[in-house]
């Protein structure tokens, strides 16, 4: 996504587990390397974990 994605979007490179298909791989976007995933952002199960990342995402919109 050369452009990046909205807030919202889902991310082309998402496997159907919602894994990166491009973690540890040299086209990964920077941004995506830079984001430390930390327990207060992973809630409790996946769907709190989608909840938490599209509040940030929402937050950081410029």
């Amino acid at each position: 996504m050369p452009l990046g994605k909205r807030a919202g979007e889902r991310c082309v490179h998402l496997t159907d587990e919602r894994r990166c298909a491009l973690f540890g791989r040299p086209e990964r976007p920077q941004c995506c390397r830079d984001l430390a995933a930390a327990p207060d952002m992973c809630g409790a199960s996946d769907e709190e974990a989608l909840r938490i990342l599209e509040q940030l995402e929402r937050d950081t919109l410029p």
